[in-house]
Order: C-alpha cells, then structure tokens, then sequence
C-alpha cells in the first residue's frame, strides 16, 4: 500500500483525478469503479475540467459504481445515479449506456445484486477503483462485520453512517437504511484501487486500514493485501499514521 501525503483537498483532488486520467489515456476503454459522495468531487470538477481542455477523453470508459440506496430511482434527487449524472457525466463526453449503477428500485434485493454482479464481471472487471473511506472504516456501504463480503448485497447502514450521510438530506429520518454495495471480494479483484480521504475525523479510519491488523471490523484494512493500492490523503487524515 503506498500512501501519497498532500496539504488539502484541493491538493487531494487534483492528484486523485491525475491518477484516474493517466489510466484513462493509457488505456481509453478502461473500466472506472467510481464513488459517490463528498470525497472525489472536487477530483470529479478537475477531470471534467481537463476534458474541456481536451486533455482527456471518456468516450470510450465504462463506469460502474460503488453503491446505490436502495428504494430510490435514478431521477431522485438523492440518488447516486442522479449525483453521478449531476456532478460528472453530464459535463464530459461518456456514453450513458456504459455508465452502471446498482438497480436501487429493483425490491427482489438478490436479483439486483446477482444482476450487477453479471455486469462487473462480463465487463471484465474494474482497471481503477476509485475509494473513500467511512469513519468506521466502510469502503463502498461494507460495514463493520464478522467476516468480509463478496458479492454485491443489500446492507443495513450503520448509525454512524446514517449521520455521516444525513448532511446530504433535510434529516437523518430522510436516509434511506439500506443499500446495495459492490463487497469487499468484488472490489479486491480491481486491478488499482485508489483511496481518497481528507479530515481529522478520517485519521482513525485511515490509521486502521493502512496500519492495523487486517479484521471486517475495519473493512478497509483488507486493502493491506492488494498488490496496487494507493491511498491520497491529506496532513489532518494522516495526524495518527506514524511516520507522516
């Protein structure tokens, strides 16, 4: 596991959407595991910036991300097909039909996710999966639990994550208590993963995964055992890692 140290988010973004862009240009048709949230939108603002510049080209790309509440519709304004579609592939050159999104409407929750789980693999996989990383430790909506999962489920979100997540609603009683994640297996088999995160309130989180004992108590920390993973965070994230 490599860690990258920057000053800010900012700083963070810019390097985390170098990184997505060099695998865009060394290979155009890659497939990008993507994330939603506070975290990659400032690296999802520079990368659109570079496409308006030319300097990068997604008409090739697939997509496929992480996670979707379940019970909500991509034209939901809380949705993570509507964030994704909002925030990046509205503003840059990418084919919608190769942009994928767990179902979150589908009810028959082991339909859906046995369905993007077709998806990824007939895709051959994720080149770069893009990352946070959750005060608890989560990755993707992957609790805490007593033993990592595999492929995509439904999930019950923790409290912690429901009032991580409540700034993005009117409340907290408004988000939704379950949702369809991508597991910790499926998102092992991409060949880079690269994590994002910035705060002091990341720094116990980033501290476990990059240094503590390998548990699905901290989700995370299995990215000790990825052979390509980068972690970009800035100085408040990394205030408990020793050595930074």
């Amino acid at each position: 596991m490599k860690v990258i140290k920057v000053h800010d988010y900012q700083d963070m973004s810019r390097k985390v959407a170098n990184i997505i862009s060099a695998q865009v240009i060394l290979k155009p048709n890659c497939n990008l595991g993507l994330a939603t949230g506070t975290t990659p939108i400032g690296a999802y603002e520079q990368l659109i910036k570079w496409y308006e510049k030319g300097d990068v080209d997604f008409a090739e790309i697939s997509t496929f991300n992480l996670d979707e509440y379940r019970g909500l519709g991509k034209d939901d304004t809380q949705s993570y097909r509507y964030f994704m579609n909002h925030t990046f592939f509205d503003h840059i050159n990418i084919d919608k039909k190769r942009t994928h999104v767990p179902d979150g409407l589908n009810e028959d929750s082991e339909a859906a996710c046995k369905e993007y789980d077709k998806i990824v693999a007939e895709a051959g996989h994720i080149d770069l999966q893009l990352l946070g990383i959750g005060r608890n430790g989560h990755i993707g909506f992957n609790e805490p639990a007593e033993a990592f999962s595999k492929g995509t489920h439904c999930v019950d979100l923790t409290p912690s994550t429901i009032e991580a997540n409540a700034r993005l609603f009117n409340s907290a009683d408004e988000v939704p208590r379950q949702a369809y994640t991508m597991g910790v297996q499926m998102i092992m088999h991409a060949r880079m993963i690269l994590v994002a995160a910035t705060g002091k309130d990341k720094a116990e989180a980033v501290r476990n995964m990059v240094e503590g004992p390998v548990t699905p108590e901290c989700p995370a920390s299995i990215l000790q055992l990825h052979n390509d993973c980068v972690v970009v965070a800035d100085e408040e994230a990394l205030t408990l890692l020793e050595g930074k």
